[in-house]
């Protein structure tokens, strides 16, 4: 059961294990992704090309270099800042500012997955538009 009070659902977040946190690091998919997956969003991974949609780096893409879960970060190649010493940082961003624009697909696993999750069109039910209602007496 899970606490009506801030604090405590706070605390729960950033105290979760690393197999719940793993959910955390997700990024909404391209149209084009999204369209033929048959889903809107989807965990980052080590490989994926994205491209940045806020932030500083607005607009820019590149590959995903490294995932740290445990701070809900992603590091893209490319994407890096000069420090004061003249070297350069990846620089941290969240997944939530990003767009997968194309998947890494060398993880048997991972397209298993997205095989088995993907919604068939057949299976799909035909809903009305919201807030329609029927006429009094029909069924």
């Amino acid at each position: 059961m899970e606490s009506s009070k801030p604090k405590k659902n706070r605390k729960a977040f950033y105290e979760r294990p690393l197999h719940q946190r793993q959910k955390e690091v997700a990024s909404h998919l391209s149209k084009k992704l999204a369209e033929e997956l048959g889903r809107r969003s989807l965990s980052v991974r080590k490989g994926d090309e994205v491209k940045i949609v806020r932030g500083d780096f607005k607009g820019k893409s590149g590959k995903i270099s490294k995932v740290d879960v445990s701070r809900l970060r992603v590091f893209i190649e490319k994407i890096v800042k000069k420090k004061a010493d003249g070297t350069e940082a990846q620089v941290p961003i969240q997944p939530s500012k990003l767009v997968i624009e194309s998947l890494d697909r060398g993880d048997s696993k991972r397209l298993k997955f997205l095989d088995k999750a993907k919604v068939k069109p057949e299976k799909v039910k035909a809903v009305g538009k919201a807030g329609e209602k029927g006429k009094k007496g029909e069924k």
